[in-house]
């Protein structure tokens, strides 16, 4: 079967099968850190921009110890300053601004903080919103994390306040009048009831606190997963407007359920593999794409690192390509979510599944490399192949107490690529006559470095390529793609898939039946195979040789072979040299002659210099009047161009010498451009141009003379 792909296309495949498998699930890393820098970046003025873009990027800094521009601090907090003391600030601005100075430590006047929680208090007594009452309650709730006294006289009623726009599955509604209820909702409803109780000054309700923990229940009662163990939460029958989406939504959550956990007694009843599986769904997201994401990414890592209900404990692979020729040992790291060590535990490989489906039990304890934190295992004694395999690890805390402190969601499974080097032997190809396999040439092949064997056939024979292939322990290997090539010299390519059973590859073309497929294009076709897998170590790319292949002449409505892409760096090459023949200069005077004669075409202009001098030339009849006077002087200026004009026409050439040595100023080389241009033509446009402005010009002031002339006779 021939593939009509490009070369870069094949090129592309197989760099894709190549290419190492990249790990899914790992903890915060620098990574991270460098992609919260850019996502939070500065405006020209310095600022981050509004209030609540300007906490995520301080709080998500702050979890990350990434180190900002003090300036950038400077501009934070001088927003946060403004907006404390501006008194028309909404309890929202009111929330971001006491958490930006929160975070960043900046010096607030104590009055700037009374009249800021006396505000807060007002909206909280007069509101019903969801929203407000989050707002307030958390802007309380910073004052007092950063040691000013806030209590709330009535949180009784405010808890229940807001417990009156829960919903029976443990979703909230954003106000009275709202119909829908709202997962997003729920999370910023239980981080504003965490503040109720941390604010109250005696204890809440224990009643109340206990209906909100089955809330708490209902709403992981709601949450979704995945078949790979991470769990989520998103809205569902919700306005498009409201839709916050799976991340915002989990964020939401998170922060809900941790703050609240961490101000009740006792602990809520959450399995941890739900809480293991919310820290792989974050974790999951990898890099974030938006300034959003990525604060709500950080900051809900930065609670399931230290919450009550549990903390979840990941593991990783530092390498999930192991190579069988470099004996490399199976890697393991168990860490908290944002990379910490985690406690003594042990880590056991209990299953191997093969891609064939075929499973290996065994039961493998790695050992712990106390200096490196990660566990390792040899997997030579394994007697696995090369290939894909699930790898399932179980986890187990070495001290019972940690189970209740610590969820490993008990069984983990990751995937990993085992590389080897292939063998690859009794490579053969030939030309054969017929099916028989009787065959004129047989060459044998070493399809670890390029040969150079030179084949020819005519249409009536066939091509038979043949290789076997097998792994480090002799099994039956079949790599992603084998690719033949068959390149024209034009430029046309053929590639065919090299079938394979058992171990044998082997290709027959009968050029019989490919005349069509090969455009009846007769000639040198380069031979190049192409072996590729992700587990073959030696995968290649080797040049056969060539072929010389004779095919009858094509009939009229025999295809066309296709046109070639054109390079389209080719107009930048380097063009064909063009020969110029010049004719043959004519033949000229010698220079004394040619001197000679420029001397006898300036002896008229001499001779009327003498004969000026001779008449004795005066300026008695030059006018006086003003009029009169600047006639005169244009027309002897056009008589003094006409005789410029005809120097400069006979002179050029040395004039253009002697100008080009001395031409500095612009004018000057105005000029020399003006003099190029110089020729019989263009000499005569401008001595038509000057003739027409001496003609009026002149008369003017020849009219003044005589009527001058005529009034000194009649006088």
């Amino acid at each position: 079967m021939a593939w009509g792909l490009p070369p870069l296309a094949v090129l592309l495949l197989l760099g894709v099968i190549v290419a190492p498998l990249s790990s899914a699930v790992c903890p915060v890393s620098d990574a991270h850190r460098s992609a919260a820098a850019e996502l939070f970046t500065a405006f020209p003025d310095g600022s981050l921009g509004d209030l609540e873009t300007t906490y995520e990027a301080v709080s998500t800094f702050k979890i990350l110890g990434v180190q900002k521009d003090k300036i950038l601090d400077g501009k934070a907090c001088k927003l946060a300053s403004d907006t404390l003391s501006t008194s028309s600030s909404s309890a929202k601005d009111l929330f971001h601004a006491v958490r930006i100075s929160s975070v960043l430590g900046c010096s607030i006047d104590a009055g700037v903080y009374d009249d800021v929680a006396s505000r807060l208090k007002a909206v909280i007594k007069d509101t019903n919103s969801l929203h407000e009452f989050y707002y307030s309650v958390g802007g309380l709730l910073s004052l007092k994390e950063q040691g000013h006294s806030v209590v709330l006289s009535d949180a009784d009623s405010i808890f229940h306040a807001i417990k009156a726009l829960s919903q029976s599955d443990g979703r909230w509604r954003y106000d009275t009048n709202s119909a829908e209820s709202s997962t997003f909702a729920a999370g910023i409803a239980l981080e504003a009831l965490a503040g109720v109780v941390s604010l109250s000054d005696a204890e809440v309700d224990p009643f109340m606190i206990g209906v909100v923990k089955n809330d708490i229940v209902k709403l992981f009662g709601t949450i979704k997963s995945y078949d790979d163990g991470t769990f989520y939460f998103d809205e569902k029958n919700v306005d498009a407007t409201e839709y916050k989406g799976p991340i915002t939504t989990s964020a939401s959550v998170v922060r809900g359920f941790t703050s609240f956990a961490n101000v009740v007694s006792g602990k809520l009843n959450i399995p941890g593999e739900k809480i293991l599986g919310l820290a792989k769904f974050f974790l999951g997201i990898g890099l974030p794409g938006s300034a959003k994401d990525c604060f709500n990414q950080i900051k809900s890592l930065s609670l399931l690192e230290n919450n009550r209900v549990f903390v979840p404990l990941i593991l990783s692979l530092p390498s999930k390509v192991l190579s069988l020729t470099s004996k490399d040992q199976l890697k393991v790291e168990v860490t908290t979510v944002l990379g910490s060590a985690a406690p003594p535990l042990r880590v056991n490989l209990v299953q191997i599944l093969g891609s064939d489906s075929k499973v290996i039990t065994t039961d493998k304890e790695l050992q712990f490399d106390l200096d490196n934190n990660v566990h390792y295992l040899d997997i030579a004694p394994l007697k696995i192949d090369v290939g894909k395999y699930s790898l399932v690890f179980e986890i187990s805390l070495q001290d019972p107490e940690h189970e209740t402190v610590y969820t490993t969601g008990g069984r983990n499974t990751e995937t990993v690529v085992v590389t080897g080097l292939i063998k690859v032997d009794k490579a053969e190809i030939g030309i054969a006559e017929n099916d028989a396999g009787t065959s004129e040439s047989v060459e044998k092949l070493d399809l670890l470095k390029d040969t150079k064997i030179s084949l020819s056939a005519n249409h009536l024979q066939k091509l038979r390529l043949s290789f076997q292939l097998a792994t480090p322990l002799g099994r039956t290997f079949k790599p992603h793609q084998v690719f033949l090539k068959l390149k024209h010299e034009s430029g046309v390519e053929h590639f065919f898939v090299v079938p394979g059973s058992a171990r044998q590859f082997k290709i027959v073309l009968d050029f019989l039946g490919l005349v069509e497929k090969f455009y009846y294009l007769s000639g040198r076709y380069d031979l190049e195979l192409s072996v590729g897998d992700a587990s073959m170590e030696n995968s290649f790319l080797r040049a056969l040789g060539h072929l010389e292949l004779d095919l009858p002449e094509p009939s009229e409505k025999a295809p066309r072979p296709p046109a070639q892409a054109v390079d389209p760096l080719a107009k930048f090459a380097p063009q064909k040299e063009i020969s110029h023949i010049f004719r043959v200069p004519e033949k000229r005077p010698p220079k004394e002659v040619s001197l000679a004669f420029t001397g006898l075409t300036l002896l008229p202009f001499i001779g009327f210099l003498i004969g000026l001098m001779r008449l004795g030339v005066n300026l008695k009849n030059f006018p006086s009047l003003p009029g009169p006077a600047a006639f005169a002087s244009l027309f002897h200026a056009g008589i003094g161009a006409v005789l410029l004009l005809y120097v400069l026409f006979w002179v050029k050439v040395s004039v253009l010498l002697v100008v080009n040595i001395i031409a500095q100023a612009k004018h000057l080389l105005m000029f020399i451009l003006l003099l190029e241009q110089l020729d019989l033509f263009t000499t005569l446009k401008y001595l038509g141009f000057l003739s027409v402005f001496l003609v009026f010009v002149g008369h003017r002031a020849l009219s003044y003379l005589s009527s001058t002339s005529t009034k000194q006779k009649t006088a």
